[in-house]
């Protein structure tokens, strides 16, 4: 299969699989090649504006709907209190696009996280906690930033009140 044909197949799969992510491995399976050819595709289908996220979940690709409405949010808190942070957001009605930090030397980091609901979080949680991997946020001494989406400016309102009587907002 030539890269065109493979691309074009690597979108259709993603297409099919709707809002349920899919990794690198199981694609690169289903299409007879390395990891390392998806990544490469993946990366050039980014480059033609295909909007495909990377989470942790694998590959999506993601369509924000035309009547959803977004904004950043500047907080900080400890490690212990990222299930939190996260749970008010997505029980306020949001959905957590990613996680942002601004370094001094490398400048703006951002990754994809996509979470949706409390089951996204605690997924995300435990796997933070069984790679005894150190949160993005630990670069900035806490401080980091989410792009939420949500059905209206109200929603989101709602949230950045929840967010500043927990202290979290900056």
């Amino acid at each position: 299969m030539e890269g065109v044909e493979r691309r074009e197949k690597l979108i259709s799969i993603l297409k099919n699989r709707k809002e349920e992510p899919i990794s690198g491995t199981e694609l690169a399976k289903q299409l007879g090649v390395s990891r390392q050819v998806i990544v490469q595709d993946i990366a050039l289908l980014r480059a033609v504006n295909k909007n495909i996220l990377s989470t942790t979940k694998g590959y999506l690709l993601y369509y924000q709907e035309a009547e959803k409405v977004n904004r950043c949010f500047m907080v900080k808190h400890t490690n212990d209190l990222i299930e939190d942070e996260l749970c008010t957001i997505v029980d306020h009605g949001g959905k957590v696009l990613d996680v942002i930090v601004l370094h001094d030397i490398y400048g703006e980091i951002r990754t994809d996280l996509i979470i949706s609901n409390r089951k996204d979080v605690y997924d995300f949680v435990k796997k933070v906690n069984e790679k005894q991997t150190v949160p993005l946020k630990e670069l900035t001494d806490g401080t980091h930033l989410h792009t939420v989406e949500a059905d209206s400016e109200n929603v989101l309102d709602n949230i950045e009140v929840a967010l500043r009587e927990k202290g979290y907002l900056i």
